[in-house]
This record gives C-alpha cells, sequence and structure tokens, in this order.
C-alpha cells in the first residue's frame, strides 16, 4: 500500500502547472471534485459542465445548458450525477446525469439568482442560497424544499466535515446550525470585526469548515481572507498578499453575481490555506505558523488571467485552477518519498 504524502511547505511550494486545457470561450465559475478525487467537473459562462480525469489528466467529457445556463455544479455522492444551478431562464436547480445528459430532478422555490450551493458530506441533502433572501434545504430524493431561513441579504453557507452543522454568513455575522434543528434558529451568532479594517470587512464572498472541523475560511471580495475559530467565532488570522478576485465584474452598473469565494481552500489536511489571485498568482499560508506579517509563505506563478476557481485534490496530490483555462498543477516528484 502506498504510503501517503505529509504536505510540507516545501511540497505546495514545488506545485507547477502540468496540463492547461483551452476548451472553454468563457470563465470558469465553479469547480468541484467527486468523493473519490478521480474526476472534477467545471462550471462556466460559456454554459458548458465538463468533466476531467484527475489520474489521466484527460478530459472525459463535455455537456452544455445553453437554455438554462450553468453554474455551482456539484457532484453528488455518485460519481455520474451534479446539481447545479441555472443563470437565466429561471432559477430551478437541476439536478442532471452526466452518463447520458438526462435531468433527473428539478428543485422549484427561488425567485432570484442562486449564488451558493453545497452538498452535505454525509447523505443526499444540500442547502442552496439565493438573492431572493433564503436559504432553502433540499433531498435529491424529493423535489419539494425540507426547509427554509430567511436571509437579511447575500448568504454564504457550508456544511461541516461530519454534515450535522452547517454554516450561513452573511453581512458580517457568521450563524451556526444543528441541521437537525435548524427551524429553531442557530445555535451559534457571531459578529466578525477586522480590527485594521475599521470601515468594515469587505464584502463575504464564501465560508468553508476544515476537515478536522477545527477552523473557518471566510473569503471576501477584497484583499484579505480570514480564519475563525469554529467553536467560539473568534477571528484567529488574516490571510493577506493576493489580490482579490470578488465576486464578478461589474456589467453596466449592476454586479455579476455568478462567481466569488471558489478561489481559496483549506488543503484537505487543513495545515494550509490556499487563494488565487487577480494577477494569476497562487498564494500559500500556513496556519500553524503563520507569518507575523500575514503574508503568504509561498506564491505560485500561474497564468496571468484572474484566478476564479481553485481546488486542491481530496484524494490525490494535485491541484486545479481556472480562469478560462482550466490548469492542473503537480508537485515535484523528487520531493514524495512515497515507498
Amino acid at each position: 500500500m502506498d504510503k501517503p504524502v505529509v504536505l510540507t511547505p516545501p511540497i505546495l511550494s514545488s506545485f507547477r502547472i502540468t496540463k492547461i486545457f483551452k476548451e472553454n470561450i468563457n470563465s470558469i465559475t465553479s469547480l468541484c471534485y467527486d468523493d473519490t478525487g478521480e474526476i472534477c467537473v467545471t462550471a462556466a459562462k460559456d454554459e458548458s459542465l465538463r468533466v476531467y480525469d484527475c489520474r489521466s489528466g484527460q478530459p472525459r467529457n463535455t455537456l452544455f445548458s445553453k437554455k438554462y445556463g450553468v453554474h455551482l455544479a456539484k457532484f453528488t455522492h455518485r460519481q455520474n450525477n451534479v446539481v447545479y444551478a441555472s443563470t437565466k431562464e429561471d432559477d430551478t436547480l437541476r439536478y442532471l446525469s452526466l452518463h447520458d445528459n438526462k435531468y433527473i430532478r428539478y428543485f422549484r422555490g427561488h425567485k432570484k439568482r442562486v449564488t451558493a450551493l453545497e452538498m452535505s458530506p454525509a447523505d443526499d441533502q444540500f442547502l442552496s442560497a439565493s438573492l431572493d433572501n433564503t436559504v432553502r434545504l433540499w433531498d435529491l430524493r424529493s423535489n419539494t424544499c425540507q426547509g427554509m431561513i430567511n436571509t437579511p441579504g447575500r448568504t454564504n453557507i457550508a456544511f461541516d466535515q461530519a454534515g450535522l452543522i452547517f454554516a450561513l454568513g452573511v453581512g458580517s455575522t457568521l450563524k451556526l446550525y444543528d441541521l437537525k434543528a435548524f427551524d429553531s434558529g442557530p445555535f451559534a451568532s457571531w459578529d466578525l470585526i477586522d480590527p485594521n479594517r475599521p470601515q468594515g470587512m469587505a464584502e463575504w464572498t464564501s465560508v468553508q469548515f476544515s476537515n478536522d472541523g477545527l477552523h473557518i475560511l471566510i473569503t471576501t471580495a477584497g484583499d484579505t481572507h480570514y480564519l475563525v475559530d469554529a467553536f467560539d467565532g473568534k477571528l484567529e488570522q488574516t490571510f493577506v498578499g493576493h489580490s482579490g478576485v470578488g465576486i464578478g465584474s461589474n456589467l453596466g452598473g449592476q454586479v455579476d453575481v455568478v462567481g466569488g469565494g471558489g478561489e481559496a481552500c483549506f488543503t484537505p489536511d487543513a495545515q494550509f490555506v490556499m487563494a488565487g489571485s487577480r494577477d494569476g498568482k497562487i498564494c500559500l499560508w500556513d496556519i500553524a505558523h503563520p507569518k507575523p506579517d500575514h503574508q503568504p509563505f509561498h506564491v505560485l506563478d500561474g497564468p496571468t488571467e484572474p484566478v476564479s476557481v481553485l481546488g486542491i485534490n481530496p484524494k490525490y496530490l494535485m491541484l486545479a485552477s481556472g480562469s478560462s483555462e482550466l490548469c492542473f498543477w503537480e508537485p515535484n516528484p523528487s520531493l514524495l518519498n512515497v515507498q
């Protein structure tokens, strides 16, 4: 049996681009790995769903959703099935079989654009958040909404690693809910303040739990991301050194809400944070050994386009980043002492 690789700063610093895929004609807006880490799926503004084999580094399948658009494509716990949000026509969530390009189920209820979508890591439940100021709980086995929470604005959502707790981030407030008793309200609510930004935090674009359940990563549309203690809501670290990707470009005076938040993540071991930058670079921070100035310990050079999506594989030692192109990254093999 292969000995697992322990991620270290030298290994992460050695990542380099090994594959570039140029099939997209517009920005990639979401990236998701399946449970096995063998494949990933991207959604893009060219209304494409593209599936890639992470082991062979080859494209596997391309599907289009020209009528409805596509965003926030998420694998279910079945490798051939995804759920995704619409970007035009209506605000229905669609459950699609990638195998035969057929819809399995529709989830109707949102009245405005869906801006966040998260599958439970434990079962077939998932959450969606919309600009209609609601968060809805769904189950893949039913097209009926299982529950709803009204929110005061654009909301970010995340499940913890066990699928028992979920977080909502809206404004500068982070709320935690027990999934089985969410209608009783949050069991914790924290208003976060950045002492270095008296004018307030930049708009939050995502919240994410670390795999060890100890931390929550808050990404923003500005040049600062945050690490929060998942038990007491204490602001533990700030991450700077990148140029904020934001939540989309300004089109005719209106903010494009498709995108934002997918450019940063924890590593699977929960020891490091990585984030893409507007200049195409990828910044790396060590949680256990932060630099006094909150800068990254290393910056990876990539294509010059803004990094709109970023994700490290949960099972295999590879990284994917996207703009209008998708890049696969791998570390220097000479640093891997695997027997």
